[in-house]
C-alpha cells in the first residue's frame, strides 16, 4: 500500500532517478503479483471489525494473504458525551490498544484506520453533532500518533455535508503526511436502485439517490481540492453506472476500491465470482493503480474439493484455495483477475516512472540536447522504422527503376542530431537500389562531433556531408529532392517545426518531397485531479499557463479528441504565416453525468509520406512508440460541467519576432480567463 505515491519534482528532472520509493516493506502476497509490475493495485487489504487484540488480528490477516487491514481505531460504542471527565482528566480514550502492540513499521505499512461510521457532523441533533466532531478529531490525532499512512472517512450522509467538510478541511490544514480517504458508494444515481446496500450508501430519504460523483465533488470543492483528500469507493452487488459514468473516477484520486462480499455471485461450482461488468471495473482499477479492499463475511460456504482445494473464476479457470480464512476464496478470485492481465509490456515498464510526471517541453532552437536525451530518442526503433518506410516509398516514386543506377537523389536531413535519420535514409536507399547523396544539417556542435565519428566508423565519407549550421541560416550548395526532419513535438508544431521547415524550404526543389508532409494537433478535455494538484502546488499563475509533457495515467478522457492546427510541407501557400485560431465544441456523452474539467490533453498525428503515418492521437496512435508523451494544458480553475452541457473551447497559436506561444480558454458552459495572454508565462523561443 502506498498512499503518498506522487511527489512533484522540479521540471525536467529525471523521475527515474529522483522519484521517492515506498517507505515500507510489505509481506509478499504471491496472488497479486505480476512480472515487472510496480503498480499500487497489486496490494490487497481487508476490512475488519473492532478488535482488542490487534497484533493477533494483523498476523491472521497477513497469514491469509492480505497486505494490510482496515479496522476501527476506537471502540464503536464510545461517545464523548457519555464519558465526562470528573477526576482531573484521568479519562483514557478506548482505543484498540497501545501503540506498542505493533512496531512503527507495522502500523505504517499494514494498517489503515477506519473512522467511526456513526459520526454525523451535519446532524440536526446537536449532541450527536458535537460528539461526532470531538470523536473525529480524537481518532485522526490517534492515527497521526501511530504514523498511519491513511484513514478512511465515513461517507457523507447526504447532499448537505458543509459542516463535515469544514471539520475535515480544518484537520487537513494541520495534518502530517497522512492521507484521508473519503468513502463514497459507487452506485447508479437512479431512483429505482434497491435501498439495501450498506450503512455507507448514498441514499436519501424518499427513494431519491445522490449521484456519487456529485457527493464527492461537493466535498472536494469545500475542502479546496486538498491533495491529501482522496477516495475509497464502495463496490456493491447493485447495478453499476454506465461505462462513461464510471470513467469519470479514473481521473479522480481514487486510492482504494472496497469490494463487498455481497457483490460476488456464485458460479456453477459453488465458488465466488464477479459479474462481467464488475470484472471489467476491477481491471480498470488495476490499470489505474487502485488498491482493492475486501469487506464483509463469507456469503456462502465454499464446497470441499478433493485434496488440492481448487476454486474457479467466472470462466471456469481454476486456482488454489486456502480455506483457513473465510475471505480467502474472494482474495483468490481477485488475484486470478489480476494475474489475467499478464505482465506489463516492455514499453509500459519503461514508462512507469514517468506516469503523471510533469515535464517542461523541449526548447530545441534555444537549447542543445544532451547525449542522454539523444540516446533515449534513438532507442525508439518504431519511429525510425516508419521514417525508413517513408524514404523507401519516396525514393521509389522519385526515381524509376530504369534510372536507379544513373540518377543520384539529393536528400537533406535537417536537424540530424546524432544521425539516426541519416542511417534510416541510407538503409532505405540500399533496400530500393537507389543512389543517395546526403546532407546532414545540425546546429548542435556537440552532436556534430558524434556525426563525424559515425560517418567515419560506418565508412559513409563519400555519401554523407555534415553541415554544422542552423537550417534557417544555411546556404545550400544545391537543391534537395527530399527533405527529412524529426522536429515534431507532442503537440505537433510545439517545437517549431513549421518555422524551421519554412526556413529550410528554400533549398527544396519545386517538386521536392518533405518528410513529414503534414501534421495535425489534437486536444481533448480531461479530468486529471493529480496533475491539477501538482501544478497548484507551485501557488502561482505561471505554472497554470504552461504546457507540460506528461505520460498520462490517472486521467479521465471526457470526449473524443478534435483536430486543432494543421501544417503542410512544403508550404506553397501565398500566406505563409503560422498563426492559427480554432474554436471547438466538445459533446460529453449523455450518460457520463456531471464532471470536472482540469485541462486538455494534446496529441499529434503526422503523415510522413502518403500512407506512412506517425502519431500519438489515441484513436490512431502508432503502437510501441515512446518518443512522445501527451502534452497537458491546465486550467487555472477547474470547470464544472453539468450533465448534458457542451464544452466550448478556443485555442490560439501566436507568433512574435522572437517567440511562439499558445493561448487557450473555455467559453461554455462558463467562461474561463484566457490563459497565457501574450505568452506571459510559457513560450517557445525562435
Amino acid at each position: 500500500m502506498r498512499t503518498m505515491d506522487h511527489i512533484f519534482l522540479p521540471l525536467n528532472e529525471n523521475p527515474a532517478k529522483t522519484r521517492a520509493k515506498p517507505s515500507y516493506t510489505l509481506f509478499t502476497n504471491t496472488i497479486l503479483r505480476g512480472p515487472g509490475d510496480k503498480s499500487d493495485s497489486r496490494y490487497c487489504g481487508v476490512e475488519s471489525g473492532f478488535e482488542d487484540d490487534v497484533a493477533h488480528l494483523l498476523a491472521s490477516n497477513l497469514s491469509a494473504g492480505f497486505d494490510f487491514m482496515v479496522f476501527p481505531l476506537i471502540e464503536p460504542n464510545y461517545r464523548p458525551s457519555l464519558h465526562k471527565v470528573d477526576h482531573g482528566g484521568d479519562f483514557v480514550l478506548p482505543v484498540s490498544g497501545s501503540d506498542l502492540i505493533l512496531s512503527p513499521s507495522q502500523w505504517s505499512s499494514h494498517v489503515v484506520g477506519k473512522i467511526s461510521s456513526w459520526i454525523d457532523l451535519d446532524s440536526v441533533d446537536e449532541v450527536l453533532r458535537l460528539d461526532s466532531e470531538i470523536t473525529l478529531k480524537q481518532e485522526i490525532a490517534w492515527a497521526s500518533h501511530l504514523s498511519l499512512q491513511a484513514c478512511i472517512l465515513p461517507s457523507p450522509r447526504g447532499a448537505h455535508c458543509g459542516n463535515y467538510a469544514r471539520c475535515i478541511n480544518q484537520i487537513l490544514q494541520g495534518l502530517n503526511n497522512m492521507q484521508l480517504w473519503l468513502r463514497i458508494p459507487l452506485e447508479k444515481s437512479d431512483p429505482d436502485v434497491d435501498d439495501n446496500t450498506s450503512e455507507n450508501s448514498g441514499h436519501l430519504g424518499g427513494g431519491r439517490v445522490i449521484d456519487a460523483w456529485e457527493m464527492w465533488n461537493t466535498f472536494r470543492l469545500l475542502c479546496e481540492h486538498h491533495c491529501q483528500l482522496s477516495l475509497a469507493l464502495d463496490i456493491f452487488r447493485s447495478s453499476l453506472p454506465s461505462a462513461n459514468s464510471l470513467g469519470r473516477w479514473f481521473g479522480e484520486p481514487v486510492r482504494a476500491a472496497i469490494v463487498h462480499t455481497n457483490s460476488f455471485l456464485t458460479n456453477a461450482k459453488g465458488f465466488p465470482c464477479l459479474s462481467k461488468p464488475h470484472q471489467k471495473l476491477m481491471t480498470g482499477f488495476f490499470n489505474h493503480s487502485v488498491q482493492i479492499i475486501l469487506s464483509g463475511k463469507l456469503q456462502r460456504k465454499v464446497p470441499p474439493v478433493s485434496s488440492e482445494h481448487l476454486g474457479a473464476d467466472h470462466d471456469g479457470n481454476c486456482f488454489e484455495v486456502m480455506p483457513s480464512d473465510p475471505l480467502r476464496p474472494y482474495l483468490n478470485y481477485i488475484g486470478c483477475l489480476y494475474q489475467k492481465m499478464g505482465p506489463l509490456p516492455e514499453q509500459e515498464r519503461f514508462e512507469l516512472n514517468y506516469r503523471d510526471f510533469l515535464q517542461s517541453p523541449l526548447q530545441p532552437l534555444m537549447d542543445n540536447l544532451e547525449a542522454q536525451t539523444y540516446e533515449t530518442f534513438e532507442k525508439d526503433t518504431v519511429k525510425y522504422s516508419q521514417y525508413q518506410r517513408a524514404v523507401h516509398k519516396a525514393l521509389l516514386d522519385r526515381i524509376p527503376d530504369e534510372k536507379a543506377s544513373s540518377v543520384i537523389t539529393v536528400l537533406m536531413v535537417v536537424g540530424a542530431g546524432r544521425g539516426p535519420l541519416v542511417r534510416a535514409s541510407l538503409q532505405a536507399a540500399e533496400e530500393t537500389g537507389r543512389k543517395l547523396k546526403v546532407y546532414a544539417v545540425e546546429k548542435n556542435p556537440n552532436a556534430v562531433v558524434t556525426l563525424h565519428s559515425l560517418i567515419k566508423i560506418e565508412g559513409w565519407e563519400n555519401l554523407v556531408t555534415v553541415v554544422s549550421s542552423d537550417m534557417r541560416c544555411w546556404d545550400a550548395p544545391e537543391k534537395a529532392d527530399i527533405l527529412v526532419s524529426e522536429l515534431l513535438g507532442s503537440f505537433g508544431d510545439n517545437e517549431l517545426s513549421p518555422e524551421c521547415l519554412d526556413g529550410a524550404q528554400r533549398f527544396l526543389k519545386p517538386d521536392g518531397i518533405s518528410i513529414p508532409s503534414s501534421y495535425t494537433s489534437f486536444i481533448q478535455p480531461v479530468t486529471a485531479s493529480r496533475l491539477y494538484n501538482d501544478v497548484r502546488s507551485h501557488k502561482d499563475m505561471q505554472h497554470f499557463e504552461t504546457a507540460y509533457v506528461v505520460k498520462l495515467h490517472r486521467v479521465a478522457r471526457l470526449a473524443p479528441s478534435q483536430p486543432v492546427f494543421t501544417f503542410v510541407h512544403p508550404n506553397n501557400s501565398t500566406e505563409k504565416g503560422n498563426q492559427r485560431y480554432k474554436k471547438m465544441l466538445f459533446e460529453i456523452p449523455s450518460d457520463t453525468g456531471s464532471t470536472l474539467v482540469h485541462g486538455f490533453a494534446g496529441y499529434f498525428d503526422a503523415t510522413l509520406y502518403k500512407d506512412v503515418h506517425l502519431g500519438i492521437e489515441p484513436s490512431t496512435a502508432t503502437p510501441n512508440m515512446f518518443s512522445w508523451f501527451a502534452i497537458f494544458f491546465p486550467l487555472r480553475s477547474p470547470i464544472y460541467l453539468p450533465s448534458g452541457s457542451p464544452l466550448g473551447v478556443h485555442f490560439w497559436r501566436c507568433c512574435g519576432a522572437t517567440k511562439v506561444w499558445y493561448e487557450w480558454c473555455i467559453t461554455a458552459p462558463t467562461p474561463s480567463p484566457i490563459h497565457n495572454s501574450n505568452g506571459r508565462s510559457y513560450w517557445v523561443g525562435l
